[in-house]
């Protein structure tokens, strides 16, 4: 499992270049629409189990959630499950509200 800065993934996502990953945010409903990063896919932790066989095994993953634990396990979950491309957003969207997107509410 690889670790991203917030300010690193939103260079990523500008960069035409690169094919995208998928935003898997593994927080609550409620936080979701609290805030979430554009583009992201809401997939609370505890349904990702459930719904591994929906995720593309050869897309890059950057898992989210408020500060990056909850991610974390889920990133090491997917490894676990045979994905090779997984990525944690380190400091989740809290950091990406600091560093990215001051207009993001945080909570």
């Amino acid at each position: 499992m690889q670790n991203m800065k917030a300010k690193e993934l939103a260079a990523w996502l500008n960069d035409e270049t690169r094919p995208s990953p998928l935003l898997l945010d593994v927080r609550e409903p409620w936080e979701y629409q609290t805030c979430h990063i554009d583009g992201s896919r809401m997939m609370p932790m505890n349904t990702v189990p459930a719904n591994v066989a929906h995720l593309d095994k050869h897309k890059p993953i950057v898992c989210i959630c408020h500060h990056g634990m909850r991610s974390m396990q889920v990133a090491r979950f997917l490894e676990q499950q045979g994905f090779t491309d997984v990525i944690n957003l380190t400091g989740g969207v809290d950091a990406w509200a600091e560093e990215v997107d001051s207009s993001m509410p945080t909570y």
